[in-house]
């Protein structure tokens, strides 16, 4: 995927930009999202504004306007056949999570549309869900705007992080800051999802980890993971490339 991705980047920076929006419109399309690895493609085409090939606002806008156009396509969609969509077996399929999702729109439109976006099952449904609603589209709106600008850096940023170690010159060194950093990134996401999961544990619906992930062990995991986050960050501050990769990230963000 990502070597498809440089080949068609590198026949031109206008073509590249294209490919991000139009990534960026089928992950937020009703449905269609669903089926598509999106959150995969866009840190793929992270790594490719990391290394320098793609700039990061252009990619940022192009990101942001694909979605924007996603998701109000979704949201009239949603509007304009939510009598066939309701009887449809494929969206049956989502019936729960539609459910919940129509339900967080009725208490809280404006937090469920943002966040929406971030969760990878609930973003191409959310604005399905708010046009099938008939949720006015000034509500519908601000909350889309404000999702769509923040959302595209976040999504390109683990992309980012491994395009810039890549530019590291090889060495034992690199590879020793390389290991640490993709380490640290991973615990850091592993020790926000435990405690994730121990703020909610007892409140949702029991799945396959449950078993496993009691609520009285819960605590002393999210503690261990937590511990080991943080020697693996020390060692990672410690390492004397850190402000050569610094200096690359910083290149990154400023041209």
């Amino acid at each position: 995927m990502e070597a498809y991705l440089q080949h068609l980047v590198g026949q031109s920076v206008g073509f590249a930009l294209i490919i991000v929006s139009v990534v960026a419109f089928f992950e937020s399309l009703a449905l269609v999202g669903l089926l598509l690895p999106g959150t995969v493609m866009m840190a793929t085409l992270g790594t490719l504004i990391g290394s320098g090939q793609v700039g990061l606002y252009e990619a940022w806008i192009a990101a942001g306007l694909g979605c924007f156009c996603g998701d109000w396509v979704s949201y009239f969609i949603g509007r304009r056949f939510k009598e066939p969509l309701h009887r449809w077996s494929f969206l049956r399929r989502y019936h729960s999570l539609m459910t919940k999702t129509g339900y967080a729109l009725e208490r809280h439109s404006f937090a469920t549309v943002i966040l929406g976006r971030f969760i990878g099952p609930t973003r191409p449904l959310v604005p399905l869900a708010a046009g099938m609603l008939n949720l006015p589209p000034y509500k519908f709106a601000p909350p889309n705007i404000v999702g769509c600008i923040t959302w595209p850096p976040v999504y390109f940023l683990p992309g980012i992080l491994a395009g810039v170690a890549i530019d590291i010159p090889h060495s034992h060194n690199a590879t020793v800051f390389k290991v640490l950093l993709f380490a640290s990134l991973v615990l850091l996401w592993l020790s926000v999802w435990l405690l994730w999961r121990w703020h909610r544990a007892g409140k949702g619906r029991r799945d396959a980890l449950s078993a496993w992930l009691t609520i009285p062990r819960l605590p002393w995991i999210s503690l261990f993971s937590g511990l080991v986050t943080l020697i693996t960050l020390f060692m990672l501050f410690r390492q004397p490339l850190l402000s050569v990769y610094s200096g690359l990230l910083y290149q990154v963000i400023v041209r």
